[in-house]
């Protein structure tokens, strides 16, 4: 089990300077949308040029045209870029095909996905690395949780890794370890505390044990 701190409302020199504080303690670090959105890939590359022993994953929610796109990541140095689950399999295909000839994943982010136990299915047979579920921002404000559809992509998946994200906090960590992913993502959790280092080595210590 793994544990990746997702990296949103924050400038690149602020990203890296947070990391620092948790680097120990994290196996992944996501140069989240907003980021990408105001900053470029160039986030990504300064991210993994401080952190060269961290795997860096590029949240770029591709929706077309994914193996320019995983071109245009795995360039910038991302070791995983994530394809959205409503996306056609042609573009989920093209994604992973690019993916394998620089030796990176592809995680599937299952967002407003319809019928998450069908398309998880689906998905798997496609080669890619990990699935997610993940409940957003604005579902997690009316009270959502990813805990449930975690379950139904376990029992499904039979090839890719699962993970889950959104809204994940230290008091929620132990039921989301129950469920047994393979990867955890946390942003708010560690990001929107005052002792990260703390926090983030609790959670590690968790998530190893």
């Amino acid at each position: 089990m793994e544990l990746q701190l997702a990296l949103d409302l924050v400038t690149t020199e602020e990203g890296i300077k947070l990391v620092k504080e948790v680097e120990q303690y994290i196996d992944i670090v996501e140069i989240g949308t907003p980021i990408i959105i105001n900053e470029g890939l160039h986030a990504v590359k300064a991210m993994k040029e401080a952190f060269p022993s961290l795997k860096v994953l590029a949240d770029l929610k591709v929706m077309d045209a994914g193996g320019y796109e995983v071109m245009k990541a795995s360039e910038a140095g991302a070791d995983i870029v994530t394809i959205l689950g409503a996306t056609n399999d042609a573009t989920i295909i093209g994604a992973v095909e690019e993916a394998k000839k620089h030796g990176n994943k592809i995680l599937i982010d299952m967002m407003n996905v319809p019928n998450i136990e069908q398309r998880a299915k689906e998905i798997d047979a496609l080669g890619v690395d990990y699935i997610c579920v993940h409940t957003g921002y604005d579902l997690q404000a009316a009270g959502e949780n990813s805990f449930a559809q975690l379950m139904t992509i376990k029992s499904v998946v039979k090839n890719a890794k699962t993970a889950v994200a959104g809204g994940i906090k230290l008091e929620t960590l132990p039921e989301v370890i129950k469920a047994n992913p393979d990867l955890i993502i946390v942003g708010g959790g560690i990001t929107g505390v005052d002792d990260k280092a703390a926090v983030a080595k609790e959670m590690q210590q968790l998530i190893k044990a």
